[in-house]
């Protein structure tokens, strides 16, 4: 037998496949639907964020492909390059007249008439390199010094970078994911222990920094103390979900979406799912993304080696935390965290990078049994 065959000779997970572009197409739907009265208003075109989801999601789906192709191996080999592009692209965006500020955060480089989101990319490039260190140093995880402390710095370093943007959701989801895979690599419970509370000291650390993040867990608590100021999007966001009910007020007949929650084509788009799609729409997108989060634990499981593992993890991990925190900020469990998401919330950056994301591990299930 060739090597090529016995290295690559299983097909790609159809079953993901198959729920990834079900995800996208409710998505792109849900975009135009949810944004296009503000898109009128603004723009005097309802379909200017519809247009331009549609060219991000191609460029995601190339993103996609190049990636499923490209044998995983290459991601191993030059993953303290990946992450050092990466860190020099979040460094970039904090250099004014290069980053963009937007929502008083400076998040963005401009590329022409579109825009990049550094810290998005940081998540897959640093996933990379902890799945390299994990799968080369497997027993220095369980040893403060040799790869537990390394470790966290890295990650907390990286987590700094973005603090100073500020960009607290997408901060988290890079943590709680690298987390995920030191812990499954079997990082012991003490050492976590430790580091939870340095972590609550430095939660206290970033609240009495920028006030407004109290603000902001008080708008959480009691939405209806501020309904015009902190709590308005909790609230708005709650007001859209209540009336849809078992089976919603009929695609594209939603109200929040005239101007009462703010720019409900991001990182409230469940709202606008709740409201028009009600109960049972908002219950097939969570199986929808249930099924991602099996298939991806599938795929890690039956990974032929420990890199393809903890890379499948990581992607997994990732993608299911976004989606838990989206959804939480949603329906009021936790407060907002500014996160979008994935494959169904407008934006460039999170889309392409999610897509890129599932193309990894695609690839790496053309390597397993599953």
């Amino acid at each position: 037998m060739s090597r090529k065959k016995s290295v690559d000779k299983y097909a790609p997970d159809y079953m993901l496949v198959a729920v990834i572009f079900i995800l996208l197409v409710i998505g792109l739907l849900v975009v135009y639907s949810s944004s296009h009265i503000w898109a009128e208003y603004k723009y005097d075109d309802g379909f200017f964020f519809a247009k331009r989801q549609v060219l991000f999601l191609a460029a995601g789906l190339i993103g996609m492909v190049v990636t499923m192709t490209i044998p995983y191996h290459f991601w191993n080999k030059n993953a303290l390059w990946i992450l050092l592009a990466c860190f020099l692209l979040l460094t970039a965006v904090l250099i004014p007249g290069i980053g963009i500020v937007r929502g008083g955060a400076r998040s963005w480089i401009g590329v022409g008439a579109f825009s990049i989101q550094p810290s998005e990319f940081i998540k897959l490039g640093l996933i990379i390199f902890l799945a390299r260190f994990l799968s080369q140093y497997p027993k220095h995880i369980t040893q403060l010094k040799k790869g537990f402390l390394p470790l966290t710095g890295l990650i907390f370093f990286s987590f700094g970078l973005i603090m100073l943007q500020p960009d607290l959701g997408t901060g988290v989801v890079l943590v709680t994911t690298c987390m995920v895979m030191m812990y499954v690599a079997g990082a012991k419970i003490s050492h976590f222990m430790t580091l939870a509370m340095i972590g609550v000291i430095g939660f206290v650390g970033l609240i009495i920094s920028a006030p407004y993040r109290l603000k902001r867990i008080t708008a959480f608590l009691n939405p209806w103390e501020d309904p015009l100021g902190d709590g308005f999007q909790i609230i708005q966001s709650l007001y859209a979900i209540g009336p849809g009910g078992l089976f919603g007020v009929g695609f594209g007949n939603s109200l929040q979406k005239y101007f009462y929650l703010p720019e409900p084509q991001t990182d409230f788009i469940f709202s606008i799912i709740g409201e028009e799609l009600g109960f049972i729409g908002g219950l097939v997108v969570l199986s929808l993304f249930f099924i991602l989060f099996w298939r991806g634990c599938r795929v890690a499981m039956y990974a032929p080696d420990g890199f393809g593992k903890s890379v499948a993890l990581g992607i997994t991990a990732m993608l299911t935390i976004q989606v838990m925190i989206n959804i939480s900020v949603v329906i009021g469990l936790i407060p907002v965290t500014g996160i979008t998401l994935p494959f169904l919330s407008y934006g460039g950056s999170s889309l392409t990078l999610a897509l890129c994301s599932v193309g990894v591990l695609l690839n790496i299930s053309k390597y397993a049994r599953i």
